[in-house]
C-alpha cells in the first residue's frame, strides 16, 4: 500500500524558512510527477509547486523566487524549501504524487499525504 509521509512543517516568523519533506513508501513501480499544495482555512486548495520526473518544475506565482521544490528520486521523496516566509503562506500542505503501482500496470494514480501545518506568524 502506497503512502505519502509528510514532515517539516511547523511554526515560524515573517521572513523564516522551511523546509518540507515527503517520502512516498509502499509498492511503488515509478513516479511521475510530486508536487506540494495548501489550503488556508476558508479556501480551495492550490497547487505550491510540482516537480516531474524529468525535474521539470511549475510554481504558483505567489511562490516564485521565495520556494523550490526538489526530488531525490533513489528515496521516492520531494522537498519545499520555504523561504522570505509570509503569514499568508499559512496553509495546511499537503504532498501530492502521480504513480504506478505493480498492479496498476500503465495505469496512473493520485496520492495525497496527511497534511502537515505551516504557520507564519510574529
Amino acid at each position: 500500500q502506497v503512502q505519502l509521509v509528510e514532515s517539516g512543517g511547523g511554526l515560524v516568523q515573517p521572513g523564516g524558512s522551511l523546509r518540507l519533506s515527503c517520502a512516498a513508501t509502499g509498492s511503488i513501480t515509478s513516479i511521475y510527477a510530486m508536487g506540494w499544495y495548501r489550503q488556508a482555512p476558508g479556501k480551495q486548495r492550490e497547487l505550491v509547486a510540482a516537480i516531474t520526473s524529468g525535474n521539470s518544475t511549475n510554481y504558483a506565482d505567489s511562490v516564485k523566487g521565495r520556494f523550490t521544490i526538489s526530488r531525490e528520486n533513489a528515496k521516492n521523496t520531494v522537498y519545499l524549501q520555504m523561504n522570505f516566509l509570509k503569514p499568508e503562506d499559512t496553509a495546511v500542505y499537503y504532498c501530492n504524487a502521480v504513480l504506478s503501482t505493480p498492479t496498476s500496470g500503465l495505469r496512473r494514480y493520485q496520492y495525497w499525504g496527511q497534511g502537515t501545518q505551516v504557520t507564519v506568524s510574529s
